[in-house]
Order: structure tokens, then sequence, then C-alpha cells
């Protein structure tokens, strides 16, 4: 465990960056792992403990560092338990694994226009067994590029020395895990940190999805950020929603119509950080480049996430958590270690929550530059890039089965989310003795103002 929390610690601090506060190094406590062939457990482990030392350092606080690796492992899948309700399947009725005439190919259909484009090569199919006979005949590269040149999202199979040899696969070995640019712009905020409530005041706009993003700004709220998140009105993930809405503004926003725009870009220029996951050269389409957010907004803090690198051919390609998963090689691994027919992906989707941990952490050292010299700057992250340090980790040890989960998980507080009553798990993460704390219950995308939800005093106009 201490090689991938020191390896974590060093790949996340910006170069060339001393720090005047002495780094606590976590205690990392409990037994056991999720069952796989990579290291799941302490990845999680490590990543949220990464983010848990960003936090001491940039708001000075003295204490310890403390993970519990059963509860980092709990939380890698889902904290949310409903009482008396359900939350929607997370997977569409005919996404996921395909036997082709030459291999295995992955189809991510959950959004409606990702499964209009698959079954514009496919033809319509009303379940599973259509769609396997659909892609039976097929060849999985062939198959692979046609969806992907209809606008949609799927992965062939590749074994992990296929991936380490492929030209993505170069491109993004070659990549650091945090793409950190610094900033020349400075800002005029005057946010501070506060012992009791280290991200008080913090104004995060949060332009994220499915499910990394989402996951770094649940963890800046939970320490009092202000987040705000913003949606168009078409988008939703109902199975997702519940999970990672927790402690945040949600509004919709049109970035098609004028009057949006101009409320967007006041919410932009009074925002500290803005974290963001479209695909690259999104904003850059709706005229919100690099250039123009720093106009909007000197001083910013600019976190951005992609899925297969941000170099190479396949840089801006459309992708999730399953599909890096099949194109790396870590689901044919885990086919091996099963012995299964088919592929066997991560016990949990530990791509997504891992880089969502240290994007939370990137926002973090960049904030503590700001501190100290009033300069922005930006950080990029991408799944494929985690992928490549789980891979290079190496296979898991043998380890003792987690302990199943009791009552005494549960944290004691009832959440009153907009679907009923429920409970979350106990946080995996306390910092000098305090966990992440939620003043909002999860709640629907749009269900608030496109308003910040603290005092305006965080930017000085």
């Amino acid at each position: 465990m201490p090689d991938l929390v020191d390896a974590l610690a060093a790949q996340t601090r910006l170069p060339g960056a001393g720090s005047t506060q002495r780094s606590p190094t976590p205690r990392i406590t409990g037994t056991g792992a999720l069952p796989s062939v990579f290291r799941v457990t302490e990845l999680a482990a490590a990543s949220i403990a990464t983010a848990g030392v960003a936090l001491a350092e940039v708001a000075g606080l003295d204490g310890e560092v403390a993970v519990d690796r059963r509860l980092a492992s709990a939380w890698f899948a889902t904290s949310l338990r409903p009482d008396g309700w359900h939350v929607p399947a997370p997977w569409d009725p005919v996404a996921g694994d395909y036997r082709t005439r030459d291999g295995w190919i992955r189809l991510h259909t959950n959004a409606p226009h990702h499964r209009a484009a698959a079954e514009r090569v496919l033809g319509a199919q009303a379940d599973r067994a259509g769609m396997a006979r659909a892609v039976a005949g097929w060849a999985k590269a062939e198959l692979e590029a046609a969806i992907l040149a209809e606008g949609g999202c799927a992965a062939e199979m590749r074994g992990l020395e296929e991936w380490a040899s492929h030209p993505q696969g170069r491109a993004v070995s070659a990549e650091p895990l945090v793409a950190f640019a610094p900033g020349s712009d400075r800002s005029a905020s005057r946010w501070r940190p506060r012992t009791e409530r280290p991200l008080a005041g913090l104004r995060v706009l949060d332009l994220t999805r499915v499910l990394a993003g989402p996951l770094a700004t649940r963890f800046l709220a939970g320490f009092g950020a202000d987040v705000l998140r913003i949606d168009s009105p078409d988008w939703d993930e109902p199975a997702l929603v519940p999970e990672m809405t927790l402690g945040k503004t949600c509004s919709r926003l049109d970035l098609r119509r004028a009057a949006d725009r101009a409320t967007f870009e006041a919410l932009l220029a009074g925002a500290d950080v803005l974290v963001h996951g479209y695909r690259p050269g999104a904003l850059d389409g709706l005229g919100y480049d690099a250039s123009a957010r720093r106009a909007l907004a000197p001083g910013l803090i600019d976190v951005s996430l992609d899925a297969y690198g941000w170099t190479g051919l396949w840089a801006g390609r459309r992708g999730f958590d399953s599909l890096v998963q099949m194109s790396c090689g870590l689901a044919q691994a885990g086919q091996a270690w099963r012995q299964a027919e088919g592929p066997v992906p991560l016990p949990v989707q530990a791509l997504d929550h891992a880089t969502g941990y240290l994007m939370a952490a990137s926002v973090l050292r960049l904030l503590a530059r700001r501190l100290s010299d009033g300069t922005g700057g930006q950080a990029r992250l991408s799944l494929a890039r985690t992928a490549a340090f789980l891979i290079a980790a190496g296979p898991a040890g043998p380890e003792p089965a987690l302990a199943p989960e009791t009552p005494e998980d549960r944290a004691p507080e009832v959440e009153p989310t907009s679907w009923g009553p429920a409970r979350r798990l106990r946080p995996p993460l306390t910092v000098a003795g305090a966990a992440p704390r939620w003043d909002r219950a999860a709640r629907n995308l749009g269900d608030d103002a496109p308003a910040w939800a603290s005092e305006p005093w965080s930017r000085v106009r």
C-alpha cells in the first residue's frame, strides 16, 4: 500500500512546487480487498488518501489523514442506501458485452443518442438477445469503427500487451498522470481556507457528467465548497444522480440561448474553480475555450477530464470507464484470471472513482499555489492514464475478502433526498479528525436556480 500512496502523492504534486506545510503521511486501516487481478482496493484507499493529504496541506490542517480501506472499497461502488425506494438500474437494457465473430465488444448505450447511434449500425433491438444476433456477424474492430463513426460509444476487447503496443496505448503511457499547466493570469479572489470547514466559500462550477467529475466535486462539497452543477436541458443520468448530486446546487442552462449564455458567463466570472468533463473541444465549440475562460475568470483553477488521453489519435474519443477497461486490457486480464468465457471487468468502476479523487487533489494543489502567488492554472486527467497507473502497479497479492457490510457502517443521519429518505455509508476518510459533511441532500438535476449558494465575497469584482 505505501508504494501506491507515495506514487500518487508524487504524481499529483505540481512540478517544482515546494511546500511550507509538512505533508502528512496517511494512515490506511483495515484488511481485505475486492476480488480482482488488480490492486483495486489499494487504489481506492490510496486515491482517497491523496485527496485527503492535499486538503490538509492547502488548509494548513494539523492532524492525521486516515482512510478505512474497507469503506473506501464500498464507496467505490455506491454510498447510498435508499429507504423504501430504489435507484434505477444503471445500464440500458441492451448495453453490455457481446461476442463478435473474432472476439468481444462492449456497447455503451445508456444515453438515448448513444443507443440510437448503435442501432443505426445494428438495427433497432428490443433486448440483448436481438442485439447479440446483430453483433455476431461483425468483426469487432469493424463494428467499433462503424459505431464510433455514427457518434456512438463502443470498445473492442484488447489484451494488455496489445494495448501497450497500440499507438494510443503508447501515447497515454507517455502522458503524466496529472498534466499541470501553470497560469500567468492572477486572481482577485479573497477565498481562504477555514479550519473548521476548510473549503467554505470556495465556488466550484461543475460541468461534469458520469462519473469521475461529479465524484471530484462531491468530495469538494463534503468539505464545504459551494458546488454549482450545470446540465443541459435534455441531459439526465437517473441511476447516478442520487449518488452524485450530494451537497450540490443543481441547475440547467442551454448554452445555445443568449440569456443562458449570459447567466453562465456571470457564474464563471464568479467561480474560483471550474471542473469539466466534456470531450476536448466541446467547450471551445460553444465559444468558451481556455483563453475565453481565463478572460472571464482571471486566476481560475481549471481541471478537466477525458476518457482516452489528451494526445494521440484517440484524443477526444468518446468513452466511459467500462469502455476504457475493454480497450486497455483490464477486462481481458480479468477474464484470464477468472478463467471466464467472456470479459471480466474490475469489480467496481475504479477508473472513474480513482480519477475523481485525483481530480479533487489536483484542484487543491492548484489552489495551494494560487494562495501563494495568485496565479491560476490547469490540470488534465484521463481514465486511460489512471488505467495505466493501475496496470503498472502490478497484480494484486493474496488478500482475504472484505468483511460484509453491517448496520454500523451506515451514518446515523437520514438524508431527505428528492426521491425519499436514505442513509449513506460512513465516509472512509477523516482529515485532522473531521470527516466530510454535506450540507445538501442529493437532488434532481435542474432542481435549483442557477446561482451560487454562498455569499458573493469569494471574488472581488
